[in-house]
C-alpha cells in the first residue's frame, strides 16, 4: 500500500468521525432546546406571580382588604398565568397593618422521557407605614 493510499484511507476515517461528532452535538443541542422550551415558561410565570403578589400585598394593606378578597385576587392572577396551583395553595394573613401572601405549588415537567417536578414558593409581606 502506497503512502498516498494510507493518507486517503485516514482522511475517509476522519470524515466519518466528524459526521458522528456533528450528529451527537446536534442531538445534544436539540435536547437542550427542548428542555429550555419546557422549563423556562414555569420559571417565567413564577417570576411574574412573585411580582404581582408583591403589588397585591402593597395595595391590600392600603385598601384594608380581607384575606378572602386577597386570596381571590391572587387566584385570578394564577389562572391568568396558567399556573397549576389550587386555591388551597394560597396562604394569606391580613392584619390591620401587615399582609403576608405565600403561594406553594409544584409544576410537573416532562422532558422527553425524563420527569421533573419544579417546586415554587413565591411570597410577599407588606407592612403599613402608619
Amino acid at each position: 500500500m502506497s503512502p498516498t493510499q494510507k493518507h486517503m484511507r485516514g482522511k475517509r476515517a476522519q470524515r466519518g468521525e466528524g459526521k458522528l461528532k456533528a450528529i451527537i452535538v446536534t442531538a445534544i443541542l436539540v435536547i437542550g432546546v427542548i428542555a429550555a422550551w419546557k422549563v423556562v415558561p414555569p420559571y417565567s410565570a413564577e417570576y411574574q406571580l412573585a411580582d404581582k403578589i408583591q403589588e397585591i400585598a402593597r395595595f391590600a394593606v392600603v385598601n384594608r382588604q380581607t384575606e378572602e378578597q386577597i386570596r381571590e385576587t391572587v387566584f385570578k392572577t394564577i389562572q391568568d398565568l396558567e399556573i397549576p396551583a389550587k386555591r388551597e395553595d394560597i396562604k394569606v394573613t391580613a392584619g390591620t397593618s401587615k399582609v403576608t401572601i405565600l403561594v406553594d405549588y409544584t409544576v410537573p415537567v416532562d422532558i422527553l422521557m425524563y420527569h421533573v417536578d419544579l417546586h415554587f414558593t413565591p411570597s410577599s409581606e407588606n407592612k403599613s407605614l402608619t
